[in-house]
């Protein structure tokens, strides 16, 4: 049964796509609001967070099925409205961040109907802005370091593609548990990987990955391609690489004796608690980008694809 709310709309602004394409099929445009199932709640979106997830899904390129019409965006901030059966103990009143589903759509829009299995209460010391740029990219770094890579105190990490949105977390979080940190990134970066916590710097673009052969225990991988294939040669036998952007090579990890795979993000209540509890300790620090309004997503996505925008994630707030 759903928790008693105040009159809410029949209809919202929303940000849709009937067909998958390029920029111009992301319609901003009245929807109407929906009740919240067994259990899910109903979020009043105070700010969304925008990822190249979103991008996939708008061309057609998701992994997963995404029946059309269909509402883009996953990351949210705001207040549960309604909430219905079995709903995680959330109730109406409650400040949540989190994503709205497993198919990662529904949050560009004034209202979000959100699993509460994916949600979490949001840290007080966070702005809706930050905590809605936080639940992907944060969860995803927590679990390749700490469920795919089993990362201890004491080990030796590299983080490729260290000063983008999900290397940031990956190196706050391996600082954190006590692991010895090299980020993979340019010099222009070096100054900010370090102040996460990163112990060394380490440009592969123009250093060779021989400077680090067999050194490292485990490799956070981040950007893929000739540089995924290269960082092979740090990790000790035995050790782990973990993508989140490309299939390592099984070759190459038989050869070189190590564990790897390309791992999915999968956000759950239990881990956003987690980073919540780090958010309150100050432990970790959001790197918000442009805040753009929900109607000028469009300019959010020239900016995914390319638009000069600064450093940080992009939050749409409606």
């Amino acid at each position: 049964m759903e928790s008693t709310s105040p009159t809410l709309p029949s209809s919202f602004k929303a940000v849709q796509v009937d067909a998958f394409g390029g920029i111009d099929a992301m319609h901003y445009r009245d929807t109407a609001l929906v009740r919240p199932a067994s259990g899910q709640v109903l979020v009043r979106v105070a700010a969304a967070g925008v990822g190249p997830w979103d991008a996939w899904i708008r061309a057609g390129k998701s992994v997963l099925p995404q029946p059309l019409p269909l509402t883009l965006g996953s990351d949210i901030a705001g207040t549960v409205m309604l909430a219905g059966d079995n709903a995680n103990s959330l109730s109406a009143g409650d400040e949540v961040f989190g994503v709205t589903s497993p198919q990662f759509t529904g949050g560009y829009g004034d209202y979000a109907i959100a699993e509460a299995n994916m949600l979490a209460r949001k840290p007080a010391e966070l702005s809706f802005e930050q905590a809605a740029s936080a639940p992907v990219i944060g969860v995803t770094a927590w679990q390749m370091l700490f469920d795919e890579a089993g990362v201890q105190r004491g080990q030796r990490v590299l983080v490729l593609g260290a000063a983008g949105n999900v290397g940031a977390y990956a190196v706050q979080l391996a600082h954190h548990a006590g692991a010895f940190v090299i980020a993979g990134a340019s010099e222009r970066d070096a100054e900010f990987v370090r102040s996460l916590g990163a112990d060394e710097v380490f440009d592969p673009r123009h250093t060779s990955f021989d400077a680090y052969r067999e050194s490292v225990d485990a490799v956070i991988d981040l950007v893929g391609g000739d540089t995924l294939d290269g960082s092979f040669a740090t990790v000790r036998r035995g050790g782990r690489v973990v993508s989140a952007v490309a299939e390592p090579s099984g070759e190459r990890a038989a050869q070189s004796g190590v564990k790897a795979n390309f791992m999915l993000v999968a956000v759950t209540t239990k881990t956003l608690v987690a980073l919540a509890g780090l958010f309150e300790k100050g432990v970790l620090r959001t790197r918000v980008g442009d805040v753009l309004p929900l109607a000028q997503a469009r300019d959010a996505h020239e900016m995914l694809e390319g638009r000069k925008h600064r450093p940080g994630k992009i939050v749409l707030v409606p």
